[in-house]
């Protein structure tokens, strides 16, 4: 019996009681489990199937060429977090995120630390922290910007210049980029209420640029709603 942690991305429900999982775990990277009988009417542990819950997953042996098998699983560590609908918002929009960036990734230990962080700075109830984290995963994957003296980004080339090269990324807003990637403390940096809608658009313009097929996520237009 194999035991892993994981945080889990999405679910599909499969048949009339089952359910195929999507994690991201510590010691593996992306896995899909089956895991059958959750949705059964004596099954109270359906309520664990939350975006972003952090796991620890009992995995019987594969047999065969289909995919691992659960065979119980707990939750790691409890937090109220879902019952604040902005928070709630920002869960589903990054687990949208990272169900699409993550599904080809093997173990990742910075990014699943990562996403510890972020729930940390959610529990706290820092609401821009799915920004500063959109930051942090391109750090990790080698595409964030590189800095220079110039005063605008550009989002193609991903370094910064003198002159604008795209609209959404005027002075302020190329400035809060070098701010957040310069800060000692990435999630301390400071993101006025009035930007935030279009410093995380040019985060998803920068995505389309440098992560290969990426698409903006589905729960975008819920998200910039809930933050006007």
């Amino acid at each position: 019996m194999n035991s892993q942690n994981g945080f889990l991305l999405s679910f599909i429900k499969y048949g009339e009681n089952d359910a195929v999982l999507h994690c991201f775990t510590e010691e593996e990277g992306f896995q899909s489990y089956f895991l059958k009988g959750i949705y059964s009417k004596k099954n109270k542990k359906k309520a664990l199937l939350q975006p972003l819950n952090k796991l620890n997953f009992s995995i019987s042996p594969l047999r065969g060429n289909g995919i691992a098998s659960v065979s119980k699983f707990e939750l790691v560590k409890n937090t109220d977090i879902y019952t604040d609908i902005k928070i709630n918002t920002v869960i589903f929009f990054i687990s949208d995120f990272l169900s699409q960036i993550l599904k080809y990734e093997n173990k990742n230990t910075p990014i699943y630390y990562s996403i510890d962080e972020l729930i940390n700075e959610l529990i706290n109830r820092n609401y821009q922290a799915h920004l500063l984290f959109l930051l942090a995963v391109l750090k990790i994957q080698g595409v964030a910007p590189l800095l220079g003296d110039g005063n605008f980004l550009d989002p193609e080339t991903g370094t910064f210049s003198y002159h604008s090269s795209h609209q959404l990324f005027s002075e302020e807003i190329s400035s809060l980029w070098k701010n957040a990637l310069c800060a000692e403390n990435l999630y301390a940096t400071k993101i006025h209420s009035s930007l935030r809608k279009d410093f995380l658009d040019s985060i998803l313009i920068y995505y389309h640029y440098h992560i290969t097929d990426f698409k903006t996520p589905p729960s975008l237009e819920i998200i910039q709603q809930i933050f006007e």
